[in-house]
């Protein structure tokens, strides 16, 4: 950290005048010591709109825009999307408030909360386990982003008018060079973003990206909604088919509902810790879930009309996206135009959830030692890209290597992180939040009505433990 000494006479007291060039904040009039305590406090978000949309950009990732989509599609659309809405406000807000609560109450990285308000006890460990989740997490996610990025270059260029978008699919995540410059382009762009600080990289980022995410969502889903047949799309999303509840598909509603809030990794007890005492939690919390809902409807609104009104198949799975998005985009007047605007959002989207992820590696590192915010973002963020080059590669060089279940090493590393890390996490979150804090100090966090509050308790100590314990259990016999 930089920082410019003036000495300031004024009737022979010594004033002096520190300008912090890290945070662009003056203080005047203070002591020496008294400006080196300050300088020990943690940063804070500027505004509480600052924080709600940083939250909501480590929520809104792939899980809002590539998953939700493919699991509607996949689970009959529109009964999946209510049991998604309603698990999302019932148990994943809950679990994200207890978040919330651990970590403005800890007020620094998740394993020094942790220690600080259990001491003497093992909790911190669920912070190590969260910083690995959020390690091998971006390892792999880091990748997706370098598919995006090929996808964004070839739609700039006009390069995706072809046939078959399927090989064009395989022939991108096969070529270890292209991938592995992609990585390494997403990767620089997310450290770019984190070493620059909360207020100067991560806010600043999210102030511009997410409103662009919200305003681009909206013009490509007008442009879906007019094209012949696209009810049909709107149909499926939204008028249920009672055939499809089933426990199956509660079960992957819920699953979503978690994924797509970013529990259960420690995004969230990190960033809250950045937060003033004077924000109210539980309405932060509910702006950001309700955030979550609307950009995973609009991802929604954008695909399936298109789908349906181009004839294609809903249930396409993960390649939707990338396989059957560009097929329709060729097919509308304009597609040019519109794909690239969406590999752009997809991008957008996909950054605010991996600087999110690199903020719990890079906070733990420096210990609330904002001098050594840049080495640390550049150090972990190039040993992230070094240990995601295997995921990069196990579609092409070592696609032929098997892991434990069968799978590429992407996907083992996608298993240890959606299927282990984030529900244990979000486990021992809820036991946490529930058990070990008092009811004083999550009232004193939390400033709620009572009801609100009794409320909350009882679902954290008892419906999203059972809730998580099923959907671990099931994730691994169905």
């Amino acid at each position: 950290m930089k920082r410019k000494k003036i000495i300031l006479r004024n009737n022979k007291k010594i004033k002096v005048l520190y300008i912090l060039r890290y945070t662009n904040t003056k203080f005047s009039g203070f002591t020496g010591n008294e400006v080196g305590d300050w300088m020990k406090q943690r940063e804070q978000w500027t505004s509480k709109i600052g924080f709600v949309l940083a939250a909501a950009g480590s929520a809104i990732g792939l899980g809002a825009i590539w998953k939700f989509p493919y699991m509607a599609g996949t689970n009959g659309g529109s009964v999946f999307v209510l049991l998604f809405i309603i698990c999302t406000l019932i148990i994943g807000l809950p679990i994200l408030l207890a978040e919330f609560v651990i970590g403005r109450r800890g007020k620094s990285d998740a394993v020094t909360s942790l220690k600080k308000l259990a001491p003497g006890r093992k909790w911190h460990w669920m912070g190590w386990m969260g910083l690995g989740s959020s390690f091998i997490l971006l390892s792999f996610y880091s990748v997706v982003g370098g598919w995006i990025l090929s996808y964004l270059v070839r739609a700039i260029f006009f390069k995706l008018d072809i046939t078959d978008h399927s090989e064009l699919f395989n022939s991108i995540i096969a070529n270890p060079l292209e991938v592995l410059i992609g990585q390494a382009v997403f990767m620089v762009l997310t450290i770019w973003i984190v070493q620059s600080g909360i207020r100067g990289g991560i806010e600043r980022a999210s102030r511009v990206m997410m409103p662009l995410l919200f305003v681009f969502f909206i013009l490509l889903a007008i442009r879906s909604l007019t094209l012949d047949g696209a009810m049909e799309g709107i149909r499926f999303l939204f008028v249920p088919d009672w055939s499809y509840l089933t426990g199956k598909t509660l079960l992957m509603a819920l699953g979503q509902a978690f994924f797509s809030l970013s529990v259960g990794v420690t995004a969230m007890m990190t960033y809250a810790s950045y937060l003033q005492k004077e924000e109210r939690l539980g309405q932060s919390a509910f702006n950001v879930s309700i955030l979550n809902i609307v950009i995973s409807l609009l991802a929604g609104i954008v695909i399936f009309p298109a789908v349906f009104a181009l004839g294609q198949s809903p249930a396409e799975g993960p390649g939707l996206i990338f396989v059957v998005l560009p097929a329709i985009f060729n097919e509308i007047p304009f597609g040019a135009l519109f794909i690239i605007v969406f590999f752009i959002l997809l991008l957008f989207a996909t950054l605010t959830s991996s600087i999110s992820m690199l903020e719990i590696v890079v906070s733990t590192g420096i210990r609330n030692k904002y001098e050594r915010r840049k080495r640390a973002a550049w150090m972990f963020g190039i040993l992230i890209f070094i240990v995601g080059i295997p995921s990069a590669l196990s579609f092409g060089l070592l696609a032929d290597v098997k892991m434990p279940g069968g799978g590429t090493i992407f996907d083992f590393a996608d298993m240890l992180t959606s299927r282990i890390g984030l529900p244990i996490g979000a486990l021992l979150i809820s036991i946490f939040a529930g058990y070990v804090l008092t009811t004083a100090e999550t009232d004193d966090e939390l400033r709620m009505h009572p009801l609100l509050n009794r409320s909350w308790k009882f679902i954290v100590r008892f419906i999203a433990p059972i809730a998580i314990v099923i959907i671990f259990i099931a994730s691994f016999i169905m």
